[in-house]
Parts: structure tokens; sequence; C-alpha cells
């Protein structure tokens, strides 16, 4: 699993990051993310990639699992 800590980046930081780790090969790959805009961002780049996305709300964190079918 590749993980990815994009606390304080703002979007598109966060897919950016995310498609790359994708585009790489990586097939599970965990966001944490703050920004308001990430999970638009980050579904963005999930559907263009069928994936799915799951997102994990842990105290005023989110994180973003995303798992390549």
């Amino acid at each position: 699993m590749v993980r990815i800590d994009a606390r304080g980046m703002h979007c598109p930081w966060p897919a950016v990051r995310l498609a790359r780790a994708l585009r790489d090969g990586a097939t599970r790959v965990e966001v944490i993310a703050d920004d308001p805009q990430a999970p638009t961002e980050l579904a963005a780049v999930v559907a263009s990639a069928n994936a799915t996305i799951e997102i994990v709300l842990d105290a005023s964190i989110s994180v973003f699992v995303v798992t390549c079918r």
C-alpha cells in the first residue's frame, strides 16, 4: 500500500500525487488530506482510473483509500 500524506496541500496537489501513484502501478493508495476540495478532486482521479474510493473520517482528518479494480 502506498501512503500519501497530503495534509496542508491545496488541490490539485493531492489528486496529482494520487494520479502519479496509480500511474506508477500502485493498486492500493491511502491519501490523508485536509483540503475541503480533496473529495471532489480525488473522486475525479478515481473515476478516470476505474478504481474505487472509500472515505474514512478520523476526527478532523479524512483518509481516502483508493483500490484499483
